[in-house]
């Protein structure tokens, strides 16, 4: 399903790029654990307390992400001073001159990778499981009848989705961890079957398979969510009888008609309900990028940049709380949320 195709870019998403998160193993575990705990015991000297006054407890850092360059002043459509992120388009030219312009392409040879098996998977299903001709749901369908043709067709592509969203999912953590390296500035993963080893080695198989639920979820809600609001919209809210013919004759008076409004509306239905359902379902990307480096030995997917996550639920709970769980959906005026570690003065 070409227009409602949810997979989104990561290199495209600003926020989510430089965002911190991703699966742990046990040896990534150990390590992080042991460097915690050999800070907490001995601190620099300007911060050891004293002896009678024995520090508190260190507190979970309020703070998701990396934001190398300080928030901007400006104003909202009503006038109220707000802070704003730094677009994606600044981003770019900060990568550009930290990392030279192959710095934006991180990560992209393993995300060519996953999208060319996701394709020659769907394609390869389609050949073992042809779908069978479905026909094209109008408003003279009774409810019943187009409810049950969308669904077989969802249920269809929802198959093939997940089907190649599990294949293609390993590379795509690969992906994600070669990008978020520029954080930290390390060359843990620097090739896809160099860092097959490290995660197979690390981790373990399920290492290559952090954060898979939550995409799997925003696959199928986003799924089930455009191909059930097109399918309304166009079947219940667009008139067959309406043709732009002159004299406004319809399609059963005009055989001859060139071309008719309604197909024209139901083209681009799916499409303008794509983007509307891919807002909703961000979040979920958003927590299966984050899984997918939190607590890997990369500095992005432990304290102070990210929290280290038990679950994927965890991570929701802790980036809704701290308002952030569409972080990074904007890619020109991204706000400074309240949860933000930035404050006006």
């Amino acid at each position: 399903m070409g227009a409602s195709d949810p997979e989104v870019a990561p290199w495209a998403r600003g926020g989510a790029a430089g965002m911190a998160g991703a699966g742990a193993g046990a040896g990534a575990r150990g390590g992080a654990a042991a460097g915690v705990e050999a800070r907490a015991r001995d601190p620099p000297p300007a911060h050891r307390a004293h002896p009678r006054h024995p520090r508190p407890a260190a507190q979970p850092s309020a703070r998701v992400g990396h934001e190398p360059m300080p928030p901007t002043l400006g104003t909202n459509v009503l006038g109220r001073k707000v802070l704003y992120l730094p677009s994606f388009f600044t981003y770019a030219k900060y990568i550009v001159q930290v990392d030279g312009k192959i710095g934006l392409f991180r990560g992209l040879s393993p995300r060519l990778m996953s999208n060319a098996l996701s394709t020659v998977t769907r394609g390869s299903m389609k050949k073992v499981f042809p779908p069978d001709e479905i026909e094209q749901v109008s408003n003279k369908d009774d409810m019943k009848t187009s409810l049950k043709k969308v669904v077989k067709e969802t249920s269809y592509e929802m198959m093939m989705q997940c089907v190649s969203r599990m294949l293609a999912h390993p590379l795509h953590v690969i992906s994600m961890r070669c990008m978020v390296q520029f954080v930290g500035r390390e060359a843990k993963y620097s090739g896809v079957l160099s860092s097959i080893g490290k995660i197979f080695k690390e981790e373990g198989l399920l290492g290559f398979f952090v954060g898979l639920i939550p995409h799997l979820l925003g696959d199928v809600v986003f799924l089930w969510g455009c191909n059930l609001l097109a399918h309304f919209i166009n079947a219940y809210l667009v008139d067959d009888s309406v043709s732009d013919t002159p004299g406004g004759l319809g399609n059963d008076q005009n055989p001859g008609s060139q071309f008719s409004q309604a197909l024209a509306i139901r083209s681009y239905t799916k499409f303008v309900m794509g983007i509307a359902v891919s807002m909703l379902t961000y979040p979920f990307l958003l927590v299966g990028d984050l899984m997918a480096v939190n607590n890997c030995g990369l500095q992005a997917g432990l304290p102070p940049y990210s929290p280290v996550f038990k679950s994927w639920i965890h991570c929701w709970k802790y980036l809704s709380v701290q308002g952030q769980l569409f972080r990074g959906s904007s890619l020109l005026f991204r706000r400074v949320s309240s949860g933000s570690c930035f404050a006006l003065e």
